[in-house]
């Protein structure tokens, strides 16, 4: 009886001389000088792919270098060479423009490109790489309101991510820092100063900004933690300067939750709400980079978590203290 894939064709037991031989072609690899890209005579070519490569390299060192108007041009180029099907190179190309024009001081530029990157988004690493690049934007652009919206989007998509919830915290500490006019633009109605402003009182007004540092103390306590529950879980699979950087980063949460200085209720409270969803099963299969947008149902940060932490009452409890 045979056995499903123990047969063997004969002419493996053949003698050697029996076997027939095909002879491969020789090869010759093409040897090339270091930045041979950037010599005038790399673009005497007809070849459209040769001129893309070209191009796409004299950019990616121009940008290493922080030559960021000559490594726009040189992207720009490289565009007009992309075939219709490269995604991958194209999406690249234009992250770098990007953030060229970003270094620039070309804000509107940048969130054109970022916008055209986000029409060709089809997976969640698409969209993670595309938040990344809008946080940084913000960032440099001062943009604080946009950039807590990336980050939340990047919490809400990936929640068993740490490093996302480590920055959100982080971000929440800075405006802590910052006067009251910065944080006003984070109250629960989402309305800008001016119209909260509009008839109210001094009173009224002092009131709603203590209110609103109490809903940005509380939800940098809530990223602390989640950050504190995820790398905790996971260091457990890590070593070496994984480990470090782990252990570096739940240090540095244990001590901004110690400047937060939380009641012992809420932070008990916090905790709570923020582990119900780590279970092993669900942190392997839920939200896993590279799937498919259409398969995923991403809820939003207010959805998830937020409006959940606020039916406890520790806001209340928080501002009462």
């Amino acid at each position: 009886m045979e056995i499903l894939g123990s047969t063997f064709d004969d002419s493996v037991f053949s003698e050697a001389r029996d076997r027939v031989c095909v002879s491969l072609s020789s090869y010759n690899a093409k040897l090339c000088e270091p930045e041979w890209f950037c010599e005038s005579v790399a673009l005497d070519t007809d070849d459209s792919l040769e001129k893309q490569k070209v191009y796409k390299f004299r950019g990616d060192l121009a940008l290493r270098q922080g030559n960021y108007q000559k490594a726009l041009e040189a992207y720009s180029c490289c565009l007009e060479w992309i075939a219709d099907n490269n995604l991958t190179i194209r999406r690249d190309v234009l992250e770098g423009m990007s953030r060229c024009c970003t270094k620039l001081g070309q804000r509107d530029r940048a969130l054109e490109l970022a916008d055209l990157l986000s029409k060709e988004a089809s997976n969640t690493c698409h969209l993670t790489s595309l938040l990344l690049l809008k946080v940084s934007i913000y960032q440099h652009f001062g943009a604080i309101g946009p950039k807590m919206s990336s980050l939340q989007q990047l919490c809400s998509m990936l929640p068993f991510n740490p490093w996302h919830w480590f920055n959100l915290g982080q971000m929440c500490l800075q405006l802590l820092e910052n006067d009251r006019t910065a944080r006003s633009c984070f109250s629960k109605s989402c309305e800008s100063a001016e119209e909260q402003n509009n008839g109210e009182t001094e009173e009224q007004q002092e009131e709603a900004a203590e209110l609103d540092e109490h809903r940005i103390r509380l939800k940098a306590c809530t990223c602390f933690i989640r950050t504190r529950l995820l790398l905790k879980i996971l260091r457990q699979q890590q070593s070496s300067f994984v480990l470090q950087r782990s252990e570096s980063s739940l240090r540095a949460a244990d001590e901004a939750l110690q400047r937060l200085n939380p009641e012992e209720s809420t932070l008990q409270t916090l905790t709570e709400v923020m582990s119900e969803d780590l279970i092993p099963e669900k942190m392997r299969e839920d939200y896993q980079d590279g799937e498919s947008l259409a398969s995923v149902c991403v809820q939003s940060f207010r959805e998830r978590w937020w409006n959940k932490i606020l039916l406890t009452g520790v806001l209340e409890t928080d501002t009462k203290s």
